[in-house]
């Protein structure tokens, strides 16, 4: 029988079922590269011979990626596959009878409403179970629906890995992993998906809530400020004070202090290419966070080295003006940024003056920031946060924009001059967060509470518009957020 060990590593992470739907391979291969670590095949349609066919191109994809296949229900099928495993229902008969036919060195899973099936299933010789419903679904008829306390009681009792299904996605999925699944498992919240590589990414960063600080990883490629107060020094400042490790590759350089920039230096393309080469090829990066990048030559290298190394999880800041004024990126580069980079945007974090250079709309009030987020999201990124601190009035107020969701996030505008770097950190924070594993909505509440703070305790420093605080800052949200 396989380990308890090996049986835990086996089943961490996004546990992905196939469903019914047309271009199957094609939806699971795109899957498949965001990052599943087991598919179980399920198929009550076909009939034998036409599941054992797609069964193996299934098979195929699985191995190149390393990924765990487990058959659903069908022992016969299992057998002539070859497959890592079977899931059985409650009704799909014993452990004891599918150990016996796949042999020991295969797993066996058993799917579980009840601690008392949980436990049943464990003593049987289980190697995982499944639990659920968590919540309501409607890839079946749901009769138990446990929900995430009764998966904690099970996780406290059970020793083997506990998968957990039913109405799972990406803004209720932490709260699942935060109860203890070793695994979520999911259908429509990656296969229903226009881009399943993307949802599986999404879903499986997740797991990053588990791990130890520095928790997650992210890659900020920004220009340097000499001053320190925004640019590459501000990213990876933010980055780490709030619990990520910071990597970096810097575009151009600058002259700059609160007063303003007097000068910049465009690195040259290739030398940009052989940083993104350097970490991309050795250090594993959970997010991508892009600042400043001065040229369109910088923004195709950046632009190429994402796309070869299957970059998902992408925060774009489009930093195109500094705050006194001076512009830093060519007025040829725009048009690259829109072709290149904004396509493969997950989040896309410009300014009012940005989001106007970009879409051509003049925004006055939350209306035409809705029309200008709709020309962002047309362009190719996923989400859109548009924020209104240009805005006057009590409140600063940034709208998120998704395919089909809008969500606000507002705060205390404060009156300073303090606010040097603000564009950068706040980026950066929401990367550190979706490092972390929280979820986008959350990352970017808790990163607006990481960029109010910053800008309520910074202190006078120079004689322009000073830095923000980001030691304090860091500090005050590990209290608000313990």
């Amino acid at each position: 029988m396989v380990t308890i060990i090996a049986r835990a590593n086996m089943f961490k992470g996004l546990y992905l079922i196939t469903d019914h739907g047309d271009r199957l391979l094609e939806r699971l291969g795109m899957a498949l590269s965001g990052g599943v670590s087991t598919l179980q095949y399920r198929n009550k349609e076909k009939d034998f011979l036409p599941k054992l066919t797609e069964g193996r191109e299934l098979q195929k994809l699985c191995a190149a990626r390393g990924v765990t296949f487990i058959v659903n229900d069908d022992l016969l099928l299992a057998e002539r596959l070859g497959a890592d495993g079977v899931h059985l229902g409650q009704e799909d008969g014993t452990v004891g009878a599918a150990r016996r036919i796949l042999g020991e060195g295969k797993l066996i899973g058993v799917s579980t409403h009840t601690l008392e099936e949980a436990l049943r299933a464990e003593a049987d010789g289980a190697d995982y179970i499944g639990f659920g419903a968590i919540y309501p679904t409607g890839s079946k008829e749901v009769r138990h629906m446990p929900g995430p306390a009764a998966l904690a009681t099970v996780k406290g009792v059970v020793r083997i890995p506990v998968v957990a299904i039913g109405g799972i996605n990406r803004d209720n999925a932490a709260t699942v992993i935060d109860a203890g699944a070793d695994a979520v498992a999911v259908i429509a919240a990656v296969l229903s998906s226009a881009e399943p590589g993307l949802a599986s990414a999404e879903l499986a960063l997740l797991f990053n809530r588990r791990k130890p600080f520095p928790r997650g990883s992210v890659l900020t490629v920004a220009g340097s400020d000499s001053g320190g107060g925004a640019g590459i020094q501000a990213d990876i400042k933010t980055i780490t004070l709030l619990g990520s490790y910071a990597a970096s590759v810097i575009t151009a350089l600058t002259a700059q202090n609160t007063l303003g920039v007097s000068g910049i230096h465009g690195l040259p393309a290739p030398f940009v290419t052989q940083q993104l080469q350097a970490v991309l090829s050795d250090i594993p990066v959970d997010v991508v966070k892009i600042g400043m990048l001065f040229s369109r030559e910088i923004i195709e290298v950046v632009a190429d080295k994402l796309t070869e190394y299957n970059k998902k999880i992408l925060v774009l800041d489009p930093v195109m003006v500094a705050k006194g004024g001076s512009r830093l990126i060519g007025e040829d580069a725009v048009a690259t940024l829109v072709e290149r980079l904004i396509p493969l945007a997950f989040l896309l974090t410009p300014n009012v003056p940005e989001a106007e250079a970009l879409t051509g709309v003049t925004i006055v009030d939350e209306e035409s920031m809705h029309q200008a987020a709709q020309l962002l999201l047309a362009m190719g990124a996923r989400n859109i946060l548009i924020k209104g601190g240009h805005f006057p009035g009590r409140e600063a107020v940034d709208i998120l924009f998704g395919a089909g969701s809008i969500k606000r996030f507002s705060a205390t505008r404060i009156d300073t001059r303090n606010t040097h770097g603000t564009g950068c950190s706040y980026a950066s924070a929401i990367a550190a967060f979706l490092a972390q594993g929280e979820p986008l909505p959350e990352a970017i509440a808790r990163a607006k509470q990481f960029v109010t703070a910053a800008i309520d305790m910074a202190a006078p420093l120079g004689a322009g518009h000073s830095p923000v605080n980001h030691f304090s800052a860091a500090e005050k949200i590990r209290e608000l957020n313990k």
